[in-house]
């Protein structure tokens, strides 16, 4: 890949940028050129992402959490290197389906469905779906009949950028009782699977995961049932304004648990989302506002937190992308970064080193912007969802 490189200060992480050639082919107007806002995706990238995290953990079937970025060229582009995928709606099976990918090897793995997403996706041919309640596996038993049943496990997010908040998951203890349940309602106990937080910094994370889902196991072994999946989630981390250990180390940590802890073998998953797709896209947005208030220097963008980066508000702003500008000039001072709506908000970001001259009409390239940015994006104030380019 070629790429232009956007001079920084010395020790300015966050100035120290690759931005790739065709991102500054639409900036200039080129062949890609558009209005702003708009998500450029370097589907090499995707790939690459792919191949590092099968390379690095062989052993595990890679399912793609379609949730973090739908966009069918993504899509397609996955199916292509090998990836199976994981869905949480029927509308998002339609769109696999749509790009060729067979409705059977995808796994299901929104605890708590939507009743007529169970039907459809049951009749598509979705076999295997997730659950964490008794109310759960009554809705599968009467509207798939047959199928395999996964339970979720809660764990600790300690370490995550964007952590749970506890909304999914069970005890130990309580998945051992709800797999018996399952086969007593004509269902298969199929597996156990767990997230440990999303952008994990922590290899050892997983560690204590697979423990207590190896305690599962042990635990239904002992009664006669043998499960023959544990899914591992998501959680692998992109690098934004940090560096995170090397996948490699990730890959260690999980495999010494399994050797360590697991009673017997069995089929191994992983669901990744933001380790695939965040480092391949970068959003461009435009200047329309600059203002000085209080301390404080603002750059309004025609893009924010509501029409395409929302992970702005659910981390409190702590989630660093990392921003350059069209200016590229040397000397550079802080702004905060706000989107276009009203609402106070809609800020993406404090403390930003740009340009001291940005003024309005200014380009703002906001990196490693694949995951969760359009996928999130509403029509909130009438401003548009940000058109997405592949490359």
């Amino acid at each position: 890949m070629i790429v232009d490189f956007v001079p920084a200060e010395s020790g300015d992480a966050l100035a120290t940028l690759p931005l790739p050639r065709h991102v500054g082919q639409l900036a200039a107007g080129g062949a890609f050129a558009s209005s702003t806002p708009y998500l450029v995706v370097e589907l090499d990238r995707v790939r690459r992402a792919y191949r590092n995290l099968r390379d690095a953990l062989p052993e595990a079937t890679v399912h793609y959490a379609m949730k973090c970025n739908p966009d069918r060229r993504i899509l397609r582009t996955l199916a292509e290197a090998g990836s199976s995928f994981e869905i949480a709606s029927a509308a998002e099976l339609d769109e696999l389906v749509a790009v060729g990918v067979a409705a059977p090897d995808v796994l299901f793995s929104n605890p708590v469905k939507i009743p007529h997403h169970v039907r459809a996706a049951r009749a598509a041919g979705v076999w295997r779906f997730a659950a964490d309640s008794d109310a759960e596996l009554d809705k599968i038993a009467a509207l798939a009949p047959g199928a395999a049943v996964y339970v979720r496990l809660a764990t600790s997010t300690t370490g995550s950028e964007v952590p749970s908040e506890g909304k999914f998951g069970v005890t130990a203890g309580r998945a051992v009782r709800l797999l018996h349940r399952a086969r007593a309602v004509g269902l298969r106990p199929y597996g156990i699977t767990f997230h440990v937080g999303s952008q994990m910094a922590d290899p050892a994370a997983w560690a204590t995961a697979i423990r207590s889902s190896a305690g599962v196991m042990a635990d239904l072994a002992a009664s006669g049932i043998t499960v023959t999946m544990l899914d591992m989630g998501g959680g692998f981390p992109a690098r934004y304004d940090r560096d995170n250990p090397p996948l490699t180390v990730y890959a260690e940590c999980i495999r010494a648990a399994l050797d360590r802890h697991l009673p017997y073998p069995v089929e191994l998953v992983v669901e990744p989302g933001r380790a695939l797709v965040a480092e391949a896209g970068t959003m461009v947005a435009s200047v329309i506002g600059v203002a000085r208030r209080g301390h404080r220097r603002w750059a309004h963008l025609d893009v924010g937190a509501f029409n395409g980066l929302m992970e702005s508000l659910e981390t409190g702003n702590r989630l660093r992308y990392p921003v350059s500008d069209s200016r590229r000039s040397t000397w550079r001072v802080p702004f905060s970064l706000t989107g276009p709506t009203c609402d106070s908000q809609d800020t993406v970001l404090h403390d930003v080193p740009l340009s001291a001259d940005l003024t309005v009409g200014d380009r703002v390239f906001i990196h490693v912007a694949g995951a969760y940015t359009t996928g999130y994006a509403s029509r909130f104030n009438g401003f548009d969802i940000p058109t997405v380019h592949c490359g």
